[in-house]
């Protein structure tokens, strides 16, 4: 008897097919010029969240912080991150899109500057706190370009701006470190802030001021805000699928967020030192996560969504076997984050996938959810990473690590036929 991975999958084809044949509809406003604009605001907002991770040791210098308090960067960055999928990307489906996300980037422009002005850590916990809240105008950027384009376009477009978000979260540390040993780390907010505002300014003249909702996934008649953000919490009551992939987010973001909360805090200490840009460019070893992004996706699309996220899994409790060595071997710390950022990625865009296959007329609002804990397990993995490394240093890290990657792959395991729903495909076309 199949799960409710490969039940989602087989029916995927069925739950697009209502209303998706041509006709029906006004032409796509959506151009690939237009695309790429989506792209690149994408990841430009969703890299607010990481511009800090490898410019903490400095950060915590310059406003006198404590090695605890510092992990408290990361974890308010990501816990507004979390406060804002809940509140502020449900509204995306029943606001005005354009006027959203305007206004998003332009509280987006002063988060950022008061971040780069701080001059004491309650200024800077409080900005890292709303920059977080408001970066989840990605989510919104995404449903957004999924509305706006034709069915048998819409794979290639979410591909395409979703390639911003992950190229937005490769090059954030990298750029972050760059920008910093050139300027200091108050210059990489203020570049942020300058770009962000930019990037307002083109979205209000590019962007469609009516947008035009994908004719097989209709809007919700939810028009009042409460009912809205119950409407996200009773997706996830009613349905197991959502509930398991959830966890799974919580539990290898948390291992995510273990070693880059934290890996810039032994690389800046004897032998190695290394200057921001050093510990920035190892982001760029994430081009792991683009390549499992693909492989991962062609998976899902064959009905192996099951496999792909044990597979994925095993090798994210694998990473942290050379993660361990990384105080004596950058080759052991190249291969550890190869392998870890592989895995979560591949885990991470099977869940998406699986998300929107189960309710595609609201996608929304169970990515938003879904997303929350990504926003929880990310925060939990930094706050107690950095913690531990105070009291017990690198290896505490790595068997934290560790803990979270093997309690992922046990509920994979344990789950198994457990989940299984043979009314899942025939939910695919109810309503919410």
């Amino acid at each position: 008897m199949r799960g409710d991975d490969e039940a989602v999958m087989s029916t995927k084809g069925a739950a697009a097919a209502p209303g998706g044949g041509p006709g029906g509809g006004s032409a796509s406003p959506l151009s690939r010029g237009l695309s790429l604009v989506f792209a690149v605001a994408c990841g430009a907002a969703v890299a607010n969240v990481y511009f800090a991770q490898p410019l903490l040791v400095t950060i915590g210098h310059d406003l006198r912080l404590s090695p605890a308090l510092i992990g408290v960067v990361v974890t308010l960055t990501q816990a507004g991150y979390g406060l804002g999928l809940f509140l502020l990307v449900p509204l995306g489906d029943v606001a005005d899109r354009r006027r959203l996300v305007v206004t998003q980037f332009l509280f987006l422009v002063l988060t950022l500057v008061l971040v780069a002005t701080a001059r004491t850590a309650a200024m800077l916990l409080v900005g890292v706190a709303a920059t977080g809240l408001l970066a989840v105008v990605t989510q919104t950027l995404v449903a957004f370009a999924a509305s706006l384009a034709p069915p048998a376009e819409r794979g290639r477009v979410v591909g395409l701006v979703t390639s911003g978000v992950v190229t937005g979260i490769l090059l954030a540390r990298t750029a972050s470190g760059l920008l910093a040993d050139l300027a200091g780390w108050r210059a990489v907010y203020l570049t942020s802030a300058a770009l962000t505002a930019l990037l307002a300014a083109v979205l209000s003249r590019v962007l469609p001021r009516h947008d035009v909702p994908s004719h097989d996934v209709p809007r919700p008649a939810l028009t009042r805000y409460g009912p809205l953000l119950r409407s996200t919490v009773t997706l996830f009551a009613k349905e197991r699928l959502p509930r398991l992939r959830a966890l799974y987010c919580l539990l290898v973001f948390a291992a995510f967020s273990t070693l880059w909360s934290c890996v810039a805090l032994p690389l800046s200490e004897p032998p190695y030192r290394w200057s921001h840009s050093a510990i920035g460019a190892l982001g760029l070893l994430g081009v792991a996560g683009v390549l499992a992004a693909t492989v991962a996706g062609r998976l899902n699309d064959r009905g192996h969504a099951r496999w792909t996220t044990g597979t994925a899994l095993a090798l994210l409790v694998l990473s942290w076997a050379p993660l361990t060595f990384t105080r004596s071997s950058l080759w052991a710390l190249a291969a550890g984050i190869f392998l870890l950022d592989l895995a979560v990625q591949a885990v991470h865009v099977t869940n998406q996938t699986l998300l929107h296959a189960l309710h595609p007329e609201a996608g929304s609002r169970l990515i938003g959810g879904y997303m929350i804990f990504y926003a929880i397990g990310s925060a939990t993995g930094a706050l107690c990473a950095t913690s531990l490394y105070a009291a017990a240093g690198w290896g505490a890290v790595c068997a934290l690590g560790a803990g979270f990657s093997c309690v992922g792959l046990a509920v994979w395991v344990f789950a198994g036929d457990a989940v299984t729903d043979s009314g899942v495909a025939s939910r695919l076309h109810g309503s919410v």
